[in-house]
C-alpha cells in the first residue's frame, strides 16, 4: 500500500475528522490495498469515475483519495442529506446533492462543473446506481458523466474499487460486516482520452463513446483487482440484461449515430 500525502491541512476540518475516523476504523478492521495513488492528479480540477458496487464504496473510496492527497466531492442522491449523522457530514464536506428525477436534477451538473473549474476534484459513479449485474461488474453508464467530462475537458481518472461488496453487501443499507476480515482494494488508472470529442458535432455520439470509454476503462481495473475477466457484454439497468457494450471509436459507432 502506498501513500503519496496524508490528509491535506487545508481541508475542511469536518472532512479532515471523518477521513480520520474511517481511516482508524478501516485499518483495525480491514486490510487495505491500494495501488496507483500517483494516478490521482495532485493539484486541479479532475473528475474520477469509479464502479459502484455497495453503500460502502463511496467511503472505501473517499478514505483513498484523501490519502492520496485530495478532497474529494462526491455527487449523491439528495436524499442522504437528510438521513441523521450522514446527512450532517455530507453537507459540512461540501458533497453534491443530485434531486434525481426533478427538474433541478441539471444543477448537480452545474455544481460539479463550477468544482471542477475551481480545480477540485469531484467524483461521479457513471452507472448512476449500485450495480445489478449479476456477478457485480460494471452497468452501461449514464449520459451525466460523459456529459460532464467533455464540457469541463479536466482529466478523467478511472478507479476500480473492490471488497466493500463484502462489507456491505447488496442495495439495501445496514451494519457493516467486518468480519471474517475483508480486504479493501481500489486502483486507480492513467486519465481516459476524450480529446478526440471535444468538438465533435454530433454531441449524442460523443457522449455515447465518452460514457463506454470510461466504463471500459473501469472494467479493465476491476479485472485486474479481481483477477477475473469480464463478460464481452454489459448489463442494462433499463432493460434488466446483459447487452453488447457501446463504441469506443467513431468507427465502431453505427452509422445512424455518425448522422
Amino acid at each position: 500500500m502506498s501513500q503519496r500525502t496524508v490528509v491535506k491541512s487545508d481541508g475542511e476540518p469536518a472532512y479532515r475528522f471523518l477521513g480520520a475516523v474511517v481511516h482508524g476504523v478501516d485499518r483495525a478492521l480491514c486490510r487495505l490495498d491500494w495501488r496507483n495513488q500517483d494516478r490521482v492528479p495532485a493539484t486541479g480540477g479532475a473528475l474520477v469515475v469509479a464502479n459502484h458496487i455497495s453503500n460502502y464504496d463511496p467511503v472505501a473510496l473517499g478514505e483513498y483519495l484523501i490519502h492520496s492527497g485530495r478532497w474529494p466531492r462526491f455527487l449523491g442522491k439528495s436524499d442522504i442529506w437528510k438521513a441523521p449523522v450522514v446527512g450532517y457530514f455530507a453537507k459540512a464536506c461540501n458533497q453534491i446533492p443530485v434531486e434525481r428525477n426533478t427538474r433541478n436534477a441539471g444543477q448537480a451538473l452545474k455544481a460539479a462543473e463550477d468544482a471542477l473549474a475551481a480545480g477540485e476534484l469531484v467524483v461521479l459513479y457513471p452507472e448512476g446506481t449500485i450495480t445489478a449485474d449479476p456477478d457485480e461488474w460494471p452497468m452501461t453508464p449514464h449520459s451525466g458523466a460523459a456529459r460532464l467530462a467533455l464540457a469541463s475537458r479536466v482529466p478523467v481518472i478511472p478507479v476500480a474499487s473492490w471488497g466493500a461488496n463484502h462489507i456491505i453487501p447488496g442495495k439495501k443499507l445496514h451494519l457493516p460486516r467486518f468480519f471474517p476480515r475483508k480486504t479493501l482494494s481500489v486502483i486507480a488508472g492513467d486519465p481516459v482520452d476524450l480529446s478526440d470529442l471535444y468538438d465533435l458535432d454530433n454531441q449524442r455520439l460523443a457522449v455515447k463513446i465518452a460514457g463506454e470509454r470510461m466504463m471500459r476503462a473501469i472494467t479493465d481495473l476491476l479485472e485486474e483487482l479481481r483477477g477475473e475477466v469480464a463478460p464481452e457484454e454489459r448489463h442494462d439497468i433499463r432493460k434488466g440484461v446483459r447487452l453488447p457494450r457501446g463504441p469506443v471509436t467513431l468507427g465502431e459507432a453505427p452509422a445512424a449515430d455518425g448522422k
